[in-house]
């Protein structure tokens, strides 16, 4: 291999986990090589076109993937500089403090983690630092303790969605305003940079102002000499040594080229279902089963959430532009309406005509489309879903990606559904919802795959897991994984903020590692 091919460590995607891993160490002066599948999001006016991107799809560039029974599916994902973050709704949300033990839901058992919330709590905070998280401490009931309040004041809420949360404190409930990442100064709006447009949610953002990984992580980390980024380089295989115990080799497909590079330390951050399949791919005769396999673990237990949209009617208009202000987390945990947790509510980007006629919904006696975009509340629930060795990523035989998942956890979110459904004649709604699709999988629920995690756990007995506490693999050397993969539960939360969390505090050992 030539010096030049040659790197220190070698980041495979760049997204949450790999961009912040990047920025992390880039100051480090070590040779960083980071390798994207995808290219930059073209800077264009159809960034912001509902239409091109809920309804043509402009932005989808996911190959098919296949399901349990063969049939393909296009996936909910994207391969960009930035990842799924270029996309993402920005809200950036710790996981509960409950969330890191053992935790007893209606249908099964959430697992603890290896190491507890104190010991992320530190990287919590320098993430939300780090990628401008507006919010406010002390709202949220369920909000775990904090070592520094944030960097900036909440998001404020628009007039109607203000009615909505002074109607549900009134009921007795604890509203929120969602820690979200955007670049936005509502006290200076000449100079700030998000100007608060309505295409946030599921759009990338024309004017840079979303707190994206290629924004706050990819960008200042190529400003180091010491940092390269190819794009349109997929990574087709992993090769190790003889031993099996090195990665020597990461061959990649750099736009219809074969090339091949090396490092001392390769991290994956493909995606938990990408970097699952990497390794899947890589089996050889030293790892007969994908490497980092030895627990016979790799693609299993895969999780993404049980997410749902539903659209109330509101019987005043709801001019809103911005919507992802609101968060109610009063049934997260046990509550007394019922004995298990039910999950989080916040809401999605406001709905426009385009978007409802993607999603196919009802509709509603004496309501066009157009009306019912008007008039709407677009609703955003959660729940966890709960490992299971069965719900697993695999590749056929010709190295196409098949993804198995059979839902669980369910009742918990039909009672969240039916409990929002019945505070809505109390919050100047109708009881009238309409479940949409258009944000959770192009009609397909197997495809809503944006919070996808659990693929290559984590933790203390090799026998069990796929990663050590410090994210490397049990059974190499010098193989790490920093995307959502390593989650050995996922909460109810938008898993994008730990990732990034856990990118720093895995940067932090990597940079000792590298002295």
């Amino acid at each position: 291999m030539s010096t030049d091919r040659h790197y220190d460590v070698i980041i495979i995607g760049t997204g949450a986990g790999g961009g912040t891993l990047a920025y992390r160490l880039a100051p480090s002066g070590k040779k960083i090589l980071l390798l994207e599948r995808g290219d930059f999001v073209p800077r264009e006016k159809q960034n912001w076109d509902s239409r091109a991107v809920v309804v043509d799809g402009r932005y989808n560039n996911v190959e098919p993937w296949r399901d349990i029974n063969g049939k393909e599916f296009v996936p909910g994902a994207h391969y960009f500089v930035g990842g799924n973050t270029k996309f993402y709704g920005a809200a950036l949300v710790r996981l509960r403090k409950q969330d890191f033990g053992e935790m007893r839901h209606h249908g099964g058992i959430s697992p603890a983690w290896p190491l507890n919330y104190e010991d992320l709590e530190p990287y919590y905070t320098e993430a939300e630092y780090l990628y401008q998280v507006h919010g406010i401490r002390g709202e949220d009931p369920t909000e775990p303790p904090a070592s520094k309040p944030y960097r900036f004041p909440p998001v404020s809420h628009e007039w109607r969605i203000q009615q909505l949360s002074d109607d549900l404190k009134r009921l007795g409930h604890r509203p929120f305003h969602l820690p979200v990442g955007v670049l936005l100064d509502e006290q200076n709006p000449q100079k700030s940079k998000c100007i608060r447009c309505s295409t946030c949610d599921g759009f990338p953002c024309l004017v840079e102002a979303k707190a994206d990984a290629h924004v706050i992580c990819v960008e200042p980390a190529l400003e180091h000499s010491n940092v390269a980024l190819i794009t349109k380089s997929k990574v087709t295989r992993l090769e190790t040594d003889s031993s099996g115990r090195t990665i020597t080799k990461v061959h990649v497909d750099h736009d219809g080229v074969r090339e091949t590079y090396s490092a001392d330390i390769v991290v994956s951050s493909c995606g938990a279902v990408n970097s699952a399949a990497l390794m899947l791919r890589s089996a050889n005769d030293t790892h007969p089963n994908g490497l980092a396999n030895s627990s016979g673990q790799v693609g299993r237990n895969y999780m993404c959430h049980v997410n749902s949209v539903m659209l109330a009617l509101s019987r005043c208009e709801n001019p809103t532009v911005f919507q992802k202000t609101f968060g109610l987390n009063d049934f997260y945990f046990a509550s007394k309406d019922w004995d298990f947790p039910m999950g989080h509510i916040s809401f999605v980007g406001k709905s426009d005509a385009e978007i409802l006629a993607a999603g196919a919904p009802k509709i509603v006696p004496g309501f066009t489309l157009d009306l019912m975009a008007k008039h709407s509340l677009d609703f955003w629930m959660t729940s966890e879903d709960l490992p299971d060795p069965n719900n697993r990523v695999t590749i056929s035989r010709d190295g196409q990606i098949q993804l198995s998942y059979k839902p669980n956890n369910e009742e918990g979110h039909r009672r969240l559904q039916a409990k929002l459904k019945s505070l809505l004649k109390d919050v100047n709604c109708t009881e009238e919802v309409i479940h949409m699709n258009a944000y959770i999988g192009k009609r397909i629920p197997l495809a809503g795959v944006a919070h996808q995690n659990g693929t290559l756990r984590f933790g203390l007995d090799p026998r069990t897991s796929v990663l050590n506490v410090n994210c490397k693999a049990h059974d190499l050397d010098n193989l790490y994984v920093v995307d959502a993969s390593f989650f050995p539960s996922c909460g109810a939360m938008n898993p994008a903020l730990t990732i990034m969390a856990n990118a720093l505090r895995v940067g932090d050992h990597l940079l000792e590692r590298l002295t």
